[in-house]
């Protein structure tokens, strides 16, 4: 799947950083202020989307009592707070040295805001392993499809040369869109009977992906 690939565009949420559980216990905290019903692992596993606005309707967020401002910049500062506790999956440090030793460009493309995501980026250690980090300029996450197409024209990216790695079919459907290849991963935010449905690539962790290179080699 990666063969004739030298770049990689990974997504951050999900795939590299490990924070699905930090993200329902700060929704818990708003739905438990609003008296809504709160979250398990398996059912936002089952809800999550993008624009994350449909998300919050969907769970129970009734924006005519309430702009989505107010539950989303709610979030993110619950979000914040409990992002020190968030660790990098334990594959990902070995997954981004091979690439580097493979001479692949890596890049971060994240709906995550951008002073945020390269701190966060910055924080864990990892920052030197990429080309550019790429976040979006406000905390409301409506999507980062367009990050991709400055990030291409800006670092002159051939697409057929390019694969995306992220966690969702927000994804998915940006690479479906740009006509790049792309590889799900199940163990983000999203679950892996939702993602098997896009019929790309799915699997259960980077370390599988790596090993499946080294195996078709």
């Amino acid at each position: 799947m990666l063969e004739s690939k030298n770049i990689v565009l990974w997504d951050w949420n999900g795939t590299l950083l490990d924070d699905t559980d930090i993200c329902i216990q700060a929704m818990n905290m708003l739905l438990e202020k609003r008296d809504i019903q709160m979250l398990c692992k398996e059912k936002y596993r089952e809800v999550f989307d993008f624009p994350v606005k449909d998300y919050y309707s969907r769970i129970g967020f009734d924006f005519e009592k309430e702009p989505f401002e107010i539950p989303a910049i709610e979030f993110i500062e619950e979000y914040k707070m409990l992002l020190p506790q968030a660790n990098l999956f334990e594959d990902v440090i070995e997954t981004l040295g091979y690439f580097q030793k493979k001479g692949f460009r890596q890049y971060i493309v994240s709906a995550m805001e951008k002073n945020a995501l390269i701190q966060s980026v910055l924080n864990r250690g990892i920052y030197d392993f990429f080309d550019e980090v790429c976040g979006i300029s406000d905390d409301y996450a409506h999507g980062k499809f367009h990050l991709f197409g400055e990030l291409i024209e800006k670092q002159n990216i051939s697409k057929t040369k390019a694969i995306i790695i992220g966690d969702t079919l927000h994804d998915y459907e940006i690479a479906n869109k740009l006509e790049i290849d792309v590889v799900l991963i199940s163990r983000g935010h999203q679950s892996h009977t939702r993602l098997k449905n896009t019929e790309k690539v799915v699997l259960s962790s980077l370390s599988e992906l790596i090993n499946s290179r080294k195996t078709n080699k």
